[in-house]
């Protein structure tokens, strides 16, 4: 199933997305217990849609992830179709989005460092260059 094919008001949906953006999760409390919700934007060749995630999958899911979506439910919410995992459906992890490393360390960007984090001989600089006009 693809999303261009989701209709307002219908279960039983199975499909496969790409997490493309994601909001701050709230809280909230329901006959005296308190839960988290979070919305989600998900897409797929055929288009975009928010999905509504709710408590433990509020933190199993990050931008970027590649999930699967079974027995899930489409409502609409202000003229806007949304999906849900509703009662009865879940939502699983196909592929984790790649973890990004933010350096600035000349050794890192260089590929210098050893496995063992000395440097190599061979690219330690003695300090005195040849400079050519």
């Amino acid at each position: 199933m693809e999303i261009k094919d989701l209709q307002a008001n219908k279960g039983n949906i199975d499909v496969v997305v790409n997490v493309i953006a994601k909001e701050e999760p709230r809280t909230f409390e329901k006959f005296g217990k308190a839960g988290r919700v979070c919305t989600v934007k998900v897409k797929d060749d055929s288009g975009e849609i928010k999905v509504t995630l709710w408590n433990e999958d509020v933190d199993k899911i990050g931008v970027g992830d590649k999930v699967h979506i079974q027995n899930g439910w489409c409502s609409e919410y202000k003229g806007e179709k949304q999906l849900s995992t509703g009662k009865f459906g879940k939502i699983e992890i196909i592929e984790r989005a790649a973890k990004e490393v933010f350096t600035n360390s000349p050794e890192m960007l260089n590929g210098e460092m050893m496995d063992d984090g000395s440097e190599d001989e061979e690219d330690v600089v003695s300090g005195e260059e040849e400079f050519v006009e």
